[in-house]
């Protein structure tokens, strides 16, 4: 898998029917590696690695319903009151982020109300406040760690 622009980690890979596998350390259990899962299962361990969040607030592909329709947040992390906190977007490194990136992430975000929007590709990666009075977000240098967004 390509090196991406986020630290490097030790994960537990296996070899399945032809396919390369990746353990999930959150659902415990081994998935297909494409390029978007070696995108998200990155970003979640910078996110408990080296941002300090706990794995007991963030959940992978979080189901919800927009205009009837099923969708899945890929990574979502909650607030200690339980609240949405940050939605991320995952696509794989070939997927060039767009504004349509930035659309369907607003839009889930219409429903979840996070404090803060993450577009990654794992070359790039864009970090967001919501500024829900003025119906915009502000772009950041960085997401806060865990402690300081308390």
């Amino acid at each position: 898998m390509q090196k991406l622009n986020l630290p490097t980690y030790d994960f537990r890979l296996k070899n399945s029917e032809n396919k390369t596998l990746i353990f999930d350390n959150l659902r415990k259990k081994y998935l297909v590696l494409t390029p978007e899962e070696w995108v998200r299962q990155h970003f979640v361990r910078f996110l408990v690695d080296d941002k300090d969040y706990p794995t007991s607030l963030i959940a992978i592909e979080k189901q919800l319903t927009i205009n009837n329709r099923t969708k899945r947040t890929d990574i979502l992390v909650f607030n200690n009151m339980g609240h949405h906190d940050i939605v991320v977007e995952c696509k794989a490194p070939s997927v060039k982020i767009t504004q349509d990136t930035f659309d369907q992430i607003a839009r889930y975000n219409l429903k979840l109300k996070a404090n803060f929007l993450i577009v990654t590709n794992g070359l790039e990666h864009y970090y967001c406040r919501m500024d829900f009075d003025n119906e915009t977000y502000i772009f950041l240098k960085e997401i806060p760690d865990y402690k300081s967004a308390l």
